[in-house]
């Protein structure tokens, strides 16, 4: 009965006990963010695919959001891609349970 030792112990002891909180509070909060981290992915994606989307449809012209030497179409794609990475490190993180 090592687990129920354990919990007498936490409860007798009232620093165990907050540090134990302490870590679920934590590891709570750490999920929220990474599940934000993963939908603010979801969001870049799709805003990137319908940008490419309707810039191919000729429904703008993709070269208001070239800068530089990229044309819009990379910078649109990049958009896509970077969102499609967050959403990967929000998936790893919370599911794999890495944290």
């Amino acid at each position: 009965m090592i687990g129920c030792e354990f919990i007498n112990t936490c409860l007798t002891c009232p620093t165990l006990l907050s540090d134990f909180m302490k870590h679920a509070v934590h590891r709570n909060l750490t999920l929220k963010i990474f599940k934000c981290v993963r939908w603010l992915g979801y969001v870049l994606t799709i805003a990137g695919c319908i940008g490419i989307l309707l810039g191919i449809l000729h429904v703008f012209d993709m070269q208001i959001f070239s800068t530089g030497l990229s044309s819009g179409i990379r910078i649109l794609g990049s958009i896509g891609i970077f969102g499609c990475l967050l959403s990967a490190v929000g998936h790893v993180a919370s599911e794999e349970q890495l944290i």
